[in-house]
């Protein structure tokens, strides 16, 4: 594949060394005043007022009487890596004010899905609730709002998705992308909205609750953990928190997290943005997966370090059969692909009665990579319903396609990468002409045709040096919005190549640069003979990858994460 280098940005700041303003300009980040702030976040400078947040002052209100009267309090949160933790938020909050009577409820993925539901809401009238407190979902569910109200039960929605009707009967609505809501940063994560209410209500109450100046800082934690996991993007206020929250989670006092990292060998001092992504994200979401939400939920809060290690284990078990069976999916449809023949096909549509919705987006994510074509896999959740995922696959954003074949769709929701849908069992076999058709109009319009990668710069191997990694370190958490620097490392010179991992799917190369020194670079899931002869000892190659800092040896390494191959 060919890569284009990024050209040097017209306006760069001051201050940086020319590769850090380079990246930085190419970011948009020209002038000296946003490159300092973006990367020196400071808390108290860069966090918005709370109370510019619509209806915040009501929500604030509403719950100091709830706690005031005695009133019994639900909070129910999403079941993934941002609801689970914003679940986590509100449960601190209560219990560092001393207030016990509530819940945290988190429904089940797979019998219950998205969002509110009337059999729930019925439990918690049964139970005595007063008021209904939303994290990461709630904006869409007018009626069940409505059904909740009827009942004398109070909801407060915290979300941070598109509205898409008044939801009148909510006795308060906090989500910034509400079209009159002035809160300066739109784009934060459930948990982020979660965050803003408890550091609203503890500005108004925390010396009547002897609550200490700062304690909320130590749930930065959770709000990284949500912000990385959530892939909003890693500017403005959304930065703050993913920075922060990895300073938090370097010294987190939660045992939970603690005896996780001990299982993953993560050594808290160096935890990144990778070992959210790649480790601490995928059990927290495994376990809603797999049926069982309320263990992730659990680790997050105890407090009793025994309580912990046992949750780990159990994590650990519902990860491990989350991967076999999304291996066994995997299986399947690579045989449905192998029977079907989409070579000549734009989009990828398979689907089964048979699959569970919640593990599609892991298979979809996969075969998206391996094709670089929009994959949309189907399956039936436990209420008879048709929902599944997609996944663009370097292809045209799913979204637009989507919108493009919006008949076919009961609803559908996502962004460009990534997506979810539900469709009517009588117009699932038109699935695939609807979507087919649409990405046929949308290259007919030369909408959003692919471009060619392109890398941040062009550096030889001899400048992959500590000095290099801790320069554009500076520029870390990386994610949406702010992606982690590209580079096409010229000239080195292949001294060995080893296939590493217990099937022999991960490769390594052993690189010499020009003064004779030697640099190991990686790749996963990527065995040698994926490049052909293009690998061969003593062979001059070009590597696309990013500079990346292991310490899975327990000590730093610097090396080379590898993209490709020119």
């Amino acid at each position: 594949m060919l890569y284009s280098v990024r050209p040097i940005p017209p306006l760069r700041p001051k201050g940086f060394s020319d590769l850090v303003a380079n990246l930085l300009g190419s970011r948009g980040i020209c002038d000296d005043v946003s490159a300092q702030a973006f990367v020196s976040p400071d808390y108290d400078a860069h966090v918005h007022d709370p109370f510019l947040m619509k209806d915040m002052d009501r929500a604030v209100e509403r719950l100091y009487q709830a706690i005031r009267n005695n009133e019994y309090i639900v909070i129910f949160s999403d079941y993934d890596a941002d609801g689970i933790p914003g679940g986590a938020l509100l449960h601190d909050l209560l219990r560092a004010v001393g207030y016990t009577r509530f819940q945290n409820y988190i429904p089940h993925r797979h019998d219950e899905g998205f969002g509110l539901n009337t059999s729930a809401i019925d439990s918690f009238k049964e139970a005595g609730t007063t008021l209904l407190i939303t994290v990461d979902c709630g904006i869409a569910d007018q009626e069940e709002i409505a059904h909740a109200a009827s009942l004398g039960i109070d909801v407060i929605v915290t979300d941070h998705h598109v509205p898409i009707l008044p939801l009148s009967a909510a006795y308060a609505v906090l989500d910034p992308k509400q079209a009159d809501c002035t809160y300066p940063e739109k784009m934060l994560c459930g948990s982020g909205v979660a965050f803003k209410y408890i550091q609203a209500f503890l500005a108004r109450y925390r010396d009547e609750f002897s609550v200490s100046i700062g304690w909320e800082k130590w749930l930065l934690d959770l709000v990284g953990i949500a912000t990385l996991s959530d892939m909003v993007p890693l500017v403005g206020e959304n930065r703050v928190f993913a920075y922060y929250g990895l300073k938090v989670l370097r010294k987190t006092r939660r045992p939970g997290l603690r005896a996780l990292y001990r299982t993953l060998r993560i050594t808290a001092s160096h935890l990144s943005e990778d070992d959210i992504g790649f480790s601490i994200t995928p059990r927290i979401n495994a376990a809603s997966r797999m049926g069982e939400p309320e263990h992730a939920f659990r680790l997050l809060v105890t407090t009793d370090e025994a309580e912990a290690q046992s949750l780990v284990t159990i994590l650990e078990r519902v990860n491990r059969e989350r991967k076999g069976t999304v291996a066994a999916l995997v299986k399947e449809i690579r045989r449905v692909i192998a029977e079907r023949n989409f070579d000549d096909k734009e989009v990828i549509v398979i689907g089964n009665p048979e699959w569970r919705p919640a593990l599609l987006g892991l298979a979809a994510n996969s075969f998206a990579d391996e094709y670089g074509k929009p994959v949309f896999l189907w399956g039936r959740d436990g209420d008879g319903i048709i929902k599944g995922s997609c996944r663009a696959g370097g292809g045209p954003s799913v979204l637009l396609l989507m919108e493009a074949a919006r008949g076919a769709f009961i609803d559908f929701g996502g962004h460009h990468a990534s997506g979810g849908f539900s469709v009517a069992s009588e117009a699932i076999h038109s699935l695939e002409d609807a979507l087919l058709n649409a990405f046929r109009v949308l290259a007919h319009s030369h909408t959003e045709i692919p471009e060619s990668p392109t890398a941040d710069a062009s550096i030889g191997l001899e400048y992959v040096t500590w000095n290099t990694y801790d320069d554009i370190d500076r520029l870390a958490p990386y994610g949406v919005g702010n992606p982690k620097p590209l580079f096409i490392f010229r000239d080195g010179v292949i001294a060995d190549i080893r296939p590493f991992g217990k099937e022999k799917n991960h490769t390594e190369l052993v690189l010499t640069d020009a003064s004779g020194r030697t640099l190991s670079a990686i790749q996963f899931f990527s065995s040698p003979d994926a490049y052909g002869d293009r690998l061969q000892k003593g062979r001059r190659i070009d590597v696309v990858g990013h500079i990346e800092k292991s310490t899975f040896k327990r000590y730093p390494e610097l090396r080379l994460r590898i993209i490709d191959i020119v």
